[in-house]
């Protein structure tokens, strides 16, 4: 197993909706790994799924047990993707006009059809993560691994370019005990034993997200004189600690039919 550092740089706005207030949709400046690891490994190690009708195409196929392109089969590779925090972060506010729909339409307050307003009626501004903007995740996989140098994400499907490094074995010793994890993490995916017991969540969906946690179980850390130096011109921690064997959905339970 080989731990991988990535930089990703947005060469467009990458928009997604993390929050809904009235009007304004904001994108939150974390990544989620769920995501991530489908622009990452979506038509190589997972199944490309280009036409779901019925049942299919609305429900999340994340654990779904029939779901072709569930992240369990990244698992069954020895692949995991943390979730990716910001390095140099800016925003663009957009405002959209979203077509007339007889099924949907605001309050009057908000422009309603017998309101006197010279805008239209259904808009709205997204608040989106501007080009330029940077980010680091980090990749459990096995050397063989294929790592794109472009992907896509977000609604708008936005490039972004991705700098892949594998991080030197003599820079990493697994510990067991208390230790502190400032990189974002997905606690659905944490191994079963590994208990949290500080945390700030970071609200966004499918799932929340933990940063500067202090936890307790196995972990990988990075430190020592190897370490610092092959860390000094790479923008990285001087300690990084990760949970060690962190699988999709291993702490997640589907809900009860």
């Amino acid at each position: 197993m080989m731990l991988y550092s990535c930089v990703l740089t947005l060469h467009d706005n990458v928009f997604f909706a993390s929050r809904e207030m009235g009007l304004l949709f904001e994108t939150e400046k974390f990544f989620h790994n769920w995501g991530l690891s489908y622009a990452l490994f979506s038509g190589r190690e997972l199944p490309q799924m280009y036409r779901l009708t019925g049942e299919a195409a609305q429900r999340p196929s994340y654990f779904h047990p029939t779901a072709e392109n569930r992240l369990e089969v990244l698992s069954d590779l020895d692949i995991y993707v943390f979730p990716a925090q910001p390095l140099q972060w800016s925003y663009q506010i957009n405002t959209f006009k979203a077509a007339q729909t007889t099924y949907y339409g605001k309050s009057k307050q908000f422009g309603d059809k017998g309101a006197d307003r010279n805008y239209p009626i259904n808009y709205g501004r997204a608040k989106e993560l501007a080009v330029g903007s940077r980010f680091r995740t980090y990749i459990l996989a096995p050397e063989t691994v294929v790592i794109p140098r472009w992907i896509r994400l977000g609604k708008w499907a936005g490039k972004v370019q991705v700098e892949v490094e594998a991080i030197p074995s003599e820079c990493q010793t697994i510990d067991r005990g208390d230790y502190c994890c400032d990189h974002p993490l997905n606690p659905l995916d944490l191994p079963p034993e590994t208990r949290v017991r500080l945390y700030d969540r970071v609200v966004m969906p499918p799932a929340s997200l933990l940063r500067r946690s202090q936890l307790s179980g196995e972990y990988l850390a990075l430190r020592g004189d190897a370490w610092d130096f092959w860390r000094q011109e790479r923008e990285l921690p001087q300690k990084l600690n990760l949970p060690y064997g962190s699988r999709y959905g291993a702490n997640y339970h589907a809900p009860t039919p």
